[in-house]
Protein backbone atom coordinates (compact mmCIF):
# COMPACT_ATOMS: atom_id res chain seq x y z
CA UNK A 1 0.00 0.00 0.00
CA UNK A 2 1.48 3.81 -0.71
CA UNK A 3 1.29 5.97 1.96
CA UNK A 4 0.94 9.42 0.49
CA UNK A 5 1.48 12.70 2.56
CA UNK A 6 0.37 16.14 1.32
CA UNK A 7 2.30 19.20 3.30
CA UNK A 8 0.79 22.52 3.33
CA UNK A 9 1.05 25.44 5.43
CA UNK A 10 -1.74 24.97 7.67
CA UNK A 11 -2.56 21.51 7.32
CA UNK A 12 -0.77 18.24 6.72
CA UNK A 13 -2.75 15.12 5.61
CA UNK A 14 -2.09 11.57 4.87
CA UNK A 15 -3.66 9.01 2.75
CA UNK A 16 -3.49 5.52 2.51
CA UNK A 17 -3.82 4.24 -1.51
CA UNK A 18 -4.45 0.53 -1.68
CA UNK A 19 -4.25 0.29 -5.50
CA UNK A 20 -7.93 0.53 -6.12
CA UNK A 21 -9.21 3.58 -3.77
CA UNK A 22 -7.97 5.41 -0.65
CA UNK A 23 -8.89 3.10 2.37
CA UNK A 24 -8.48 6.08 4.77
CA UNK A 25 -7.43 10.25 5.77
CA UNK A 26 -6.22 11.98 8.31
CA UNK A 27 -5.36 15.31 8.57
CA UNK A 28 -3.17 17.03 11.21
CA UNK A 29 -1.91 20.92 11.50
CA UNK A 30 1.80 21.11 10.21
CA UNK A 31 4.11 21.63 12.77
CA UNK A 32 7.95 21.98 11.56
CA UNK A 33 8.64 20.94 15.24
CA UNK A 34 7.16 17.66 14.95
CA UNK A 35 9.22 14.60 14.90
CA UNK A 36 8.80 11.47 13.41
CA UNK A 37 8.56 10.06 16.70
CA UNK A 38 4.99 12.21 17.40
CA UNK A 39 3.92 11.56 14.03
CA UNK A 40 4.20 8.24 14.26
CA UNK A 41 2.49 7.86 17.69
CA UNK A 42 -0.88 9.86 16.46
CA UNK A 43 -0.12 8.19 12.64
CA UNK A 44 0.10 4.64 13.81
CA UNK A 45 -2.92 4.79 16.48
CA UNK A 46 -5.21 5.77 13.04
CA UNK A 47 -3.79 3.16 10.78
CA UNK A 48 -4.72 0.30 13.47
CA UNK A 49 -8.60 1.49 13.23
CA UNK A 50 -8.08 0.54 9.50
CA UNK A 51 -5.80 -2.18 9.74
CA UNK A 52 -2.98 -0.79 7.60
CA UNK A 53 -0.72 -0.18 9.83
CA UNK A 54 1.56 -3.37 9.00
CA UNK A 55 0.73 -2.79 5.10
CA UNK A 56 2.42 0.43 3.98
CA UNK A 57 5.50 -0.68 1.20
CA UNK A 58 5.94 2.85 -0.18
CA UNK A 59 5.84 6.35 0.13
CA UNK A 60 4.94 9.58 -1.87
CA UNK A 61 5.55 13.70 -0.04
CA UNK A 62 4.74 16.92 -1.42
CA UNK A 63 5.49 19.45 1.16
CA UNK A 64 5.50 23.27 0.66
CA UNK A 65 7.33 23.86 3.64
CA UNK A 66 10.66 22.42 3.40
CA UNK A 67 11.55 22.05 7.30
CA UNK A 68 9.01 19.53 7.63
CA UNK A 69 9.92 17.12 4.92
CA UNK A 70 13.16 15.61 6.96
CA UNK A 71 11.12 14.80 9.49
CA UNK A 72 8.52 13.13 7.40
CA UNK A 73 10.99 11.40 5.60
CA UNK A 74 12.57 9.71 8.96
CA UNK A 75 9.08 8.36 9.78
CA UNK A 76 8.68 6.55 6.55
CA UNK A 77 12.62 5.08 6.58
CA UNK A 78 11.90 4.09 10.53
CA UNK A 79 8.47 2.80 11.10
CA UNK A 80 7.47 1.70 7.53
CA UNK A 81 10.67 0.70 6.06
CA UNK A 82 10.70 2.53 2.74
CA UNK A 83 12.18 5.68 1.02
CA UNK A 84 9.70 7.98 0.18
CA UNK A 85 9.72 9.77 -3.29
CA UNK A 86 9.42 13.38 -2.92
CA UNK A 87 8.13 15.64 -5.53
CA UNK A 88 10.19 18.50 -6.52
CA UNK A 89 13.63 16.39 -5.67
CA UNK A 90 15.99 15.29 -8.83
CA UNK A 91 15.12 11.63 -8.48
CA UNK A 92 11.31 12.71 -8.66
CA UNK A 93 10.23 12.56 -12.40
CA UNK A 94 7.27 14.02 -13.64
CA UNK A 95 5.36 12.88 -16.97
CA UNK A 96 5.98 16.26 -18.31
CA UNK A 97 8.58 19.05 -16.96
CA UNK A 98 7.53 22.33 -16.02
CA UNK A 99 7.86 25.09 -18.80
CA UNK A 100 8.72 27.99 -17.03
CA UNK A 101 11.84 30.80 -16.27
CA UNK A 102 14.87 28.89 -15.50
CA UNK A 103 15.64 29.21 -12.18
CA UNK A 104 12.39 29.06 -11.30
CA UNK A 105 11.18 26.41 -8.56
CA UNK A 106 7.52 25.36 -8.61
CA UNK A 107 5.80 24.38 -5.49
CA UNK A 108 5.09 20.91 -5.43
CA UNK A 109 1.69 21.32 -4.77
CA UNK A 110 1.39 22.58 -7.89
CA UNK A 111 3.23 20.05 -10.23
CA UNK A 112 0.73 17.53 -8.53
CA UNK A 113 -1.96 19.28 -9.06
CA UNK A 114 -0.92 19.48 -12.81
CA UNK A 115 -0.51 15.92 -13.23
CA UNK A 116 -3.66 14.91 -11.68
CA UNK A 117 -5.32 17.44 -13.61
CA UNK A 118 -4.08 16.54 -16.71
CA UNK A 119 -4.73 12.69 -16.04
CA UNK A 120 -8.69 13.40 -15.17
CA UNK A 121 -9.80 16.38 -17.52
CA UNK A 122 -6.45 16.93 -20.32
CA UNK A 123 -4.57 20.05 -21.14
CA UNK A 124 -5.83 23.48 -21.54
CA UNK A 125 -6.72 24.00 -18.01
CA UNK A 126 -6.66 26.46 -14.96
CA UNK A 127 -6.24 24.36 -11.53
CA UNK A 128 -7.45 26.85 -8.73
CA UNK A 129 -6.35 26.06 -5.26
CA UNK A 130 -8.26 27.37 -2.05
CA UNK A 131 -5.19 26.39 0.63
CA UNK A 132 -3.32 28.90 2.61
CA UNK A 133 -3.00 30.88 -0.84
CA UNK A 134 -5.18 30.83 -3.24
CA UNK A 135 -2.98 29.31 -6.32
CA UNK A 136 -4.20 29.17 -9.97
CA UNK A 137 -2.08 26.82 -12.23
CA UNK A 138 -1.73 26.76 -15.96
CA UNK A 139 -1.71 23.48 -17.46
CA UNK A 140 -0.91 23.36 -21.19
CA UNK A 141 -2.29 20.71 -23.86
CA UNK A 142 0.50 18.05 -23.08
CA UNK A 143 -0.14 18.27 -19.60
CA UNK A 144 2.72 20.96 -18.33
CA UNK A 145 2.87 23.48 -15.94
CA UNK A 146 3.20 26.62 -17.38
CA UNK A 147 2.83 29.18 -14.86
CA UNK A 148 0.19 30.38 -13.25
CA UNK A 149 -1.02 32.93 -10.45
CA UNK A 150 -0.71 33.29 -6.73
CA UNK A 151 -3.05 35.11 -4.66
CA UNK A 152 -3.30 35.77 -0.80
CA UNK A 153 -5.49 32.75 0.38
CA UNK A 154 -9.34 33.70 1.86
CA UNK A 155 -8.49 32.71 5.65
CA UNK A 156 -5.41 34.70 5.49
CA UNK A 157 -7.04 37.89 4.26
CA UNK A 158 -9.67 37.40 7.25
CA UNK A 159 -7.43 37.31 9.74
CA UNK A 160 -4.95 40.28 8.39
CA UNK A 161 -8.06 42.33 8.05
CA UNK A 162 -8.98 41.15 11.44
CA UNK A 163 -5.34 41.74 13.14
CA UNK A 164 -4.81 45.05 11.02
CA UNK A 165 -8.49 46.36 12.38
CA UNK A 166 -9.23 46.95 15.98
CA UNK A 167 -12.86 47.22 15.56
CA UNK A 168 -13.28 44.23 13.28
CA UNK A 169 -13.85 40.72 14.88
CA UNK A 170 -13.10 37.46 13.38
CA UNK A 171 -15.54 35.66 11.16
CA UNK A 172 -16.36 32.67 9.53
CA UNK A 173 -16.09 32.16 5.22
CA UNK A 174 -19.16 31.63 4.42
CA UNK A 175 -21.94 32.40 1.24
CA UNK A 176 -23.78 35.41 2.76
CA UNK A 177 -27.73 35.61 1.99
CA UNK A 178 -27.29 39.09 0.44
CA UNK A 179 -24.58 41.43 -0.94
CA UNK A 180 -25.28 44.56 1.01
CA UNK A 181 -25.09 43.30 5.21
CA UNK A 182 -26.50 45.41 7.68
CA UNK A 183 -24.00 44.78 10.70
CA UNK A 184 -20.40 44.12 10.94
CA UNK A 185 -20.02 40.87 10.28
CA UNK A 186 -22.04 40.30 7.53
CA UNK A 187 -20.69 43.42 5.73
CA UNK A 188 -17.30 41.59 6.25
CA UNK A 189 -18.57 37.91 5.24
CA UNK A 190 -20.03 39.90 2.05
CA UNK A 191 -17.19 41.48 1.45
CA UNK A 192 -14.62 38.46 1.47
CA UNK A 193 -16.91 36.16 -0.26
CA UNK A 194 -18.06 38.21 -2.99
CA UNK A 195 -14.28 39.70 -3.72
CA UNK A 196 -12.82 36.57 -3.97
CA UNK A 197 -15.77 35.19 -6.20
CA UNK A 198 -15.04 38.79 -8.17
CA UNK A 199 -11.06 37.87 -8.22
CA UNK A 200 -11.45 34.33 -9.39
CA UNK A 201 -13.72 35.24 -12.12
CA UNK A 202 -11.10 38.13 -13.24
CA UNK A 203 -8.03 36.36 -12.59
CA UNK A 204 -9.35 33.27 -15.01
CA UNK A 205 -10.53 35.76 -17.22
CA UNK A 206 -7.09 37.46 -17.90
CA UNK A 207 -5.18 34.01 -17.86
CA UNK A 208 -7.87 32.65 -20.86
CA UNK A 209 -7.30 35.45 -22.88
CA UNK A 210 -3.80 35.02 -22.84
CA UNK A 211 -3.85 31.32 -24.16
CA UNK A 212 -4.01 30.42 -27.55
CA UNK A 213 -6.51 27.88 -27.03
CA UNK A 214 -10.12 27.88 -24.39
CA UNK A 215 -9.44 26.39 -21.01
CA UNK A 216 -11.56 24.32 -18.85
CA UNK A 217 -11.31 25.52 -14.72
CA UNK A 218 -10.88 23.23 -12.32
CA UNK A 219 -11.32 23.97 -8.30
CA UNK A 220 -9.85 21.94 -5.51
CA UNK A 221 -8.94 22.69 -1.95
CA UNK A 222 -11.22 23.41 1.00
CA UNK A 223 -13.26 26.16 -0.33
CA UNK A 224 -13.57 25.01 -3.93
CA UNK A 225 -16.99 24.37 -3.18
CA UNK A 226 -18.39 27.18 -1.10
CA UNK A 227 -16.87 29.68 -3.78
CA UNK A 228 -18.54 27.52 -7.23
CA UNK A 229 -21.81 27.95 -5.50
CA UNK A 230 -21.10 31.94 -6.10
CA UNK A 231 -19.71 31.41 -9.84
CA UNK A 232 -20.14 29.29 -13.00
CA UNK A 233 -16.84 29.51 -13.72
CA UNK A 234 -15.68 25.98 -12.75
CA UNK A 235 -15.99 23.20 -14.65
CA UNK A 236 -15.57 20.14 -12.16
CA UNK A 237 -14.44 20.29 -8.16
CA UNK A 238 -12.21 17.76 -7.11
CA UNK A 239 -11.78 17.28 -3.76
CA UNK A 240 -9.10 14.52 -3.99
CA UNK A 241 -7.08 15.92 -6.40
CA UNK A 242 -3.66 16.51 -5.07
CA UNK A 243 -3.99 12.71 -3.20
CA UNK A 244 -4.77 11.43 -6.66
CA UNK A 245 -1.93 13.11 -8.62
CA UNK A 246 0.67 11.60 -5.83
CA UNK A 247 -0.89 8.07 -6.89
CA UNK A 248 -0.25 8.98 -10.61
CA UNK A 249 3.49 10.28 -10.05
CA UNK A 250 4.12 7.35 -7.46
CA UNK A 251 2.90 5.03 -10.84
CA UNK A 252 4.82 6.83 -12.95
CA UNK A 253 8.01 6.54 -11.29
CA UNK A 254 8.23 3.10 -10.85
CA UNK A 255 6.84 2.40 -14.48
CA UNK A 256 9.84 4.56 -15.62
CA UNK A 257 12.18 3.13 -12.88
Amino acid sequence: MLLAIDCGNTNTVFSIWDGRQFLATWRIATDHQRTADEYYVWLSSLMKLTGTEAHVTEAIISSTVPRVVFNLRVLCNRYFDCRPLVVGKLDCRLPVAPRVDQGTTVGPDRLVNTVAGHARHGGDLIVVDFGTATTFDVVDEDGAYVGGVIAPGVNLSLEALHMAAAALPHVDVTKPAKAIGTNTVACMQSGVYWGYVGLIEGIVREVRRERPRPSKVIGTGGLAALFAQGTDIFDSIEDDLTMHGLVLINDFNKETA
